[in-house]
């Protein structure tokens, strides 16, 4: 996507081809700001403290992070403790394991001479696959937008969308997955308005899916994070999309938290709730993801303050509540299937099932060898 008409991935190799440039989310919307990481360690660190976030990004930061670890020991305690240290860095999206344990498979049979190059390249590759992922997911929602677009009331002039946080391409390696089914409706003339959830605590959808908007141009209101059950009851909604983090055989979605609620509006309202889906934040071992996926919880500080920029321009922190009030900050919830119209994943639209998902993806069903 673009930035102030310049063509940009969210992560990328440096111009001397080891070093890998990101871009820091946690400077965003009011800085824009890249970051270049060049150790393990530094890897790490980004993805625990939020420099890059979004499960697809996660799982491809990861990988560049195998990389550059390799790049200062090849050996195989280096390979297992850089696999560890980064698998530590958020539990509850399954695409950072995905990665590590594709990088680690492939890597161990090596002799340690070889590890380097070919993680730089398993990490490239992953990006492009992201990239190509999520560009299909954008197609295939597209078909749904336009569908619903052309099933419209009569005298309905826009179609309102409602997301929850950001899954857009700065949640990805490019495009996005539940923003993705927009920009391409957008850019073929359909008339679509977004209804931005602001996703409390860390305000991904006020900071990020509006700046991501704002920059592609398509029309948006951002909205605190209680409003969507009354625009839903007032026909102000017509589709929801959001992403995942995980997303659980049984069809259970793992989201932002605050995704569940959403889903349960829009089911007292009869409107359609898609979840836009990559197959690698499948985790094919989890049969029940209200009961298995686990859910990190964040530091309490992010529930009572803010960060913000002032009046005069200055970027400031704040406390919002009383001294001494202890806080909660749970990251994620879990969506029941029950709740879900369907999945939008790389290969098509499907229920949120087993069934569903095994019919799009056989090689990981029951009868699969």
């Amino acid at each position: 996507m673009r930035v102030n008409g310049i063509p940009y991935r969210s992560i990328w190799l440096d111009d001397d081809c080891w070093s890998v440039n990101i871009i820091d989310q946690t400077f965003l919307p009011h800085e824009f700001v890249i970051r270049s990481l060049k150790s393990m360690q530094e890897v790490a660190e980004a993805i625990s403290t939020m420099r890059v976030r979004g499960a697809p990004l996660i799982g491809a930061t990861a990988a560049y992070g195998v990389a550059l670890a390799m790049r200062e020991s090849a050996d195989t305690g280096s390979l297992a403790a850089a696999c560890a240290q980064l698998l530590e860095t958020r539990p509850t999206a399954v695409n950072l394991r995905w990665a590590l344990d594709r990088l680690k498979a492939a890597l161990e049979p090596l002799p340690p001479e070889e590890r380097c190059s070919v993680a730089y390249l398993m990490a490239r590759d992953i990006c492009d696959e992201d990239v190509d992922i999520n560009n299909r997911i954008g197609e295939f929602g597209l078909r749904l937008i336009r569908g619903l677009w052309e099933q419209r009331r009569y005298d309905a002039d826009v179609l309102h969308i409602l997301t929850h946080c950001n899954a857009g391409w700065i949640a990805t390696v490019d495009w996005g997955t539940a923003l993705a089914p927009i920009y391409k409706a957008h850019d073929t003339g359909i008339p679509v308005h977004v209804w931005v959830d602001e996703t409390r605590p860390r305000n991904q959808g006020a900071a990020l899916t509006a700046w991501e908007l704002q920059a592609h141009g398509v029309p948006h209101d951002v909205i605190v994070d209680n409003a969507g059950g009354h625009l839903m009851q007032h026909g102000l909604v017509d589709l929801c999309l959001t992403g995942t983090d995980r997303t659980a055989r049984n069809g259970d979605v793992c989201n932002k938290i605050g995704t569940y609620l959403k889903a349960l509006a829009a089911h007292d309202n009869d409107l359609p709730f898609y979840v836009c889906l990559p197959s690698p934040t499948i985790d094919w071992a989890m049969a029940d993801g209200v009961a298995g996926i686990p859910i990190e919880e964040r530091d309490a500080a992010e529930v009572t303050r803010v960060r913000g920029k002032t009046a005069g321009g200055e970027m400031a922190t704040v406390q919002i509540t009383p001294d001494g009030v202890r806080a909660r900050n749970f990251a994620f919830d879990v969506t029941p299937a029950r709740l879900l119209t369907g999945l939008i994943t790389e290969r098509g639209i499907c229920p949120a099932s087993e069934a569903g998902l095994e019919s799009l993806f056989p090689e990981h069903g029951a009868g699969a060898t």
